[in-house]
Parts: structure tokens; C-alpha cells; sequence
């Protein structure tokens, strides 16, 4: 498999993990509106559902960053 074909894998890897985040983001913002205004425990939840997403993409963007950079220099 060539350089191009690995670096063709971590962009569609990356391109997931970005699809993914949108979709949970998008998906938790229509649920947080149906939240009534006083249910503050609810609305900590859906906050914390967002943040543990963005933060695990994060660290997958971390992980497919070091993934490019061993295939590209070595």
C-alpha cells in the first residue's frame, strides 16, 4: 500500500470522527430544547454528553495526528 493510499485512510478517519461529533452536537441541541427550563440536572447532562464528545474527538485528532506523521516519516 502506498503513501497515498494510508494518508487517503487517516483523512476518512478524521473526516469520521468530525462527521460524528457534528451529528452528536446537532443531536443533542434538538434534545437540550424539549429540556424544561427548571430541570437544571437534565441540562448539566446534555451539557456533559457534548464536552465528553468534542474532548474524545480531540483525542482522536491527537491519535490520527502522530497516526500521519509515523506513516509520513517512517
Amino acid at each position: 500500500m502506498t503513501l497515498g493510499y494510508k494518508l487517503l485512510l487517516v483523512f476518512i478517519a478524521f473526516l469520521t470522527v468530525l462527521s460524528v461529533v457534528i451529528a452528536m452536537a446537532f443531536r443533542e441541541r434538538k434534545r437540550a430544547r424539549e429540556i424544561p427550563e427548571g430541570d437544571l440536572a437534565a441540562q448539566q447532562a446534555a451539557d456533559g454528553r457534548v464536552l465528553l464528545t468534542v474532548f474524545s474527538a480531540i483525542i482522536g485528532g491527537m491519535f490520527l495526528t502522530l497516526l500521519t506523521a509515523w506513516l509520513v516519516f517512517f
